[in-house]
């Protein structure tokens, strides 16, 4: 029997890069699926490549709109989630002399009060036993000086995770990170950066990479669906990286 089959999963921010590629996985197990994504264009994509999933315009830095989510999730699974991957976020790189009080409280916005939101609109929703995923990032623990906001955007998710799991831990519901390096997603173009900025720093991070590469949207989705899977079922207020051992370097 398929993994995921006769399981419902929420994955925000789930149009494009390793939310599409974590909702193709998960379906291809067997799973039924329900996405959210902002872009009008990427929301029709998705719907076009993914026909059995539901996809719905969500917006994960506006406070209204987690309960919008966790009412769109009822009706998707009335008898509850199996699990909810909560992926939706962004980065702009600016050092210190670049930051002002939007560049904070966007990055905070989307990236934290979002999915903490959405974790409290959605733990009723989500069956005892079952799991939830947050999106970090590789670069928390780092000192690119151009991370400052983003980084700590993420750094603080991954404590929010361990109290999370802490609290959600009588119900066996298990919590935790993922934390991807440099991966082949818009990401950075959605933060501003031009297409030959993109290509520079690409080709400058896959040469510091210890397996060589940048990561695949893919490679993150692997990761992921173990930690939505009962393969992960004692695995909790953990953080797995997935960045080729670019932390380690």
């Amino acid at each position: 029997m398929p993994r995921f089959a006769n399981r419902a999963f929420l994955v925000t921010g789930g149009t494009s890069g390793i939310g599409l590629a974590t909702a193709k996985r998960l379906i291809a197990e067997g799973g039924r699926v329900i996405l959210t994504g902002h872009s009008a264009d990427h929301i029709a994509a998705t719907r076009e490549e993914l026909p059995t999933a539901e996809v719905i315009d969500n917006d994960a830095s506006d406070p209204a709109a987690a309960e919008v989510l966790a009412e769109a999730a009822a009706r998707f699974a009335p008898d509850g989630l199996d699990g909810a991957f909560l992926n939706a976020g962004f980065g702009r790189f600016a050092k210190l002399d670049a930051i002002d009080a939007e560049e904070v409280d966007s990055h905070f916005a989307l990236n934290l009060r979002g999915p903490l939101l959405q974790a409290k609109a959605l733990a009723p929703r989500i069956k005892d036993g079952g799991a939830l995923l947050l999106i970090g990032s590789a670069t928390v623990g780092g000192g690119r000086a151009d991370a400052l906001v983003y980084s700590a955007s993420k750094a603080a998710v991954r404590q929010a995770a361990r109290s999370l799991a802490s609290e959600l831990a009588p119900r066996c519901i298990r919590v935790n990170v993922i934390a991807p390096g440099a991966t082949e997603t818009d990401f950075h173009a959605r933060g501003g950066m031009s297409d030959e900025a993109i290509e520079s720093y690409r080709a400058r991070v896959a040469q510091m990479v210890p397996l060589g590469r940048l990561g695949r949207p893919e490679d993150a989705a692997a990761v992921a669906c173990f930690l939505l899977s009962d393969d992960a079922a004692y695995v909790t207020g953990s953080e797995y990286r997935v960045d080729g051992g670019l932390s380690m370097a």
